[in-house]
């Protein structure tokens, strides 16, 4: 741009040497139920590069803007405050503007060459094909998904979720359930699981884990982290990650915060018949899943429920 606020991305690169952070997060639409995947995404703290603005005087909120088709009419764009771009707790995230994912470039597909990464937001946070960023002292949120009556400040929900199981199974073998966990802002204490059999051709009940006396839940196993070395980039090593301890190459807490988890539970000696499984998050506060935020425009967290019948 002619009057010199542009950054292209070998400039962003070079920042990267000096200032650069990696850090694993999940990813999860505000209005999709299932988790969309993980990643390690890697680029400049957001604060790194408006510093670059010079000295800042009467601003209250960042903008920011990201390719969405021709129609300039129709535009993709989300929002920060200042506080939040600018200070991360100790051991927190920092949103940036990320250029890497998974060890390469990242592809057009995923968002690239430029995507704005806020670690504990939902999707509509973290635009694709970043291109302007403006600085603001106007205190509103002018998030595409504020507009379209959503929450635009929600923060990712500690939920659980359950794989796909057979209809039909076999009463003779064991069932082994599995599934995915995020941990949201709250953190994760344990996923539970209820069974119950219910008549073949009854109906599933709305809210029916609400019903359901708090003996019937009960604790499944999450599964340990996987070996970093094996699975992380070549050039990455797991104490470079931000909530690793620089020690011993582990997550400070696991599953990681605004990161995927995986759960799983055996059950022996089921007799034949039709069975509902729910599972359920509970949080670091004590809060069961859907709580302690269960409404739809903050984010669908509902209980997950899965059939299936042992012959």
């Amino acid at each position: 741009m002619k009057d010199g606020t542009a950054l292209d991305l070998e400039t962003l690169r070079e920042l990267g040497k000096s200032h650069g952070v990696k850090f694993i997060k999940a990813t999860q639409c505000l209005n999709i139920p299932e988790p969309l995947g993980q990643g390690l995404w890697e680029g400049v703290p957001l604060r790194e590069v408006l510093k670059l603005c010079g000295k800042m005087k009467d601003v209250r909120r960042i903008y920011y803007r990201g390719f969405h088709n021709e129609d300039p009419e129709q535009i993709f764009q989300s929002s920060l405050s200042y506080t939040q771009a600018m200070e991360t707790p100790p051991g927190g995230f920092p949103p940036m503007l990320a250029y890497r994912l998974n060890g390469q470039p990242i592809t057009p597909l995923r968002g690239g060459p430029v995507r704005m990464i806020v670690p504990w937001a939902h999707g509509f946070k973290s635009i694709k094909w970043l291109q302007q960023i403006f600085l603001t002292n106007d205190y509103r949120a002018n998030d595409t998904y504020a507009l379209q009556n959503n929450d635009p400040e929600s923060h990712l929900k500690t939920s659980a979720y359950v794989d796909p199981v057979p209809e039909r199974m076999s009463a003779s073998q064991p069932v082994t359930l599995t599934g995915k966990v995020i941990s949201g802002l709250s953190g994760l204490k344990r996923v539970e699981y209820s069974l119950r059999r219910v008549a073949k051709d009854a109906q599933p009940q709305e809210d029916a884990e609400r019903a359901q006396p708090e003996a019937d839940w009960k604790p499944c196993r999450i599964y340990p982290p996987p070996d970093w070395e094996q699975i992380l980039p070549p050039d990455v090593r797991p104490h470079q990650l931000l909530g690793f301890d620089a020690r011993t190459g582990q997550p400070r807490e696991w599953p990681m915060r605004f990161g995927t988890g995986y759960w799983g539970i055996t059950l022996h000696g089921l007799q034949a018949g039709v069975y509902e499984v729910r599972v359920r998050a509970v949080d670091g506060n004590g809060f069961a899943q859907p709580e302690p935020r269960p409404l739809r425009k903050s984010g669908g967290n509902a209980v997950e429920m899965q059939r299936f019948q042992l012959s």
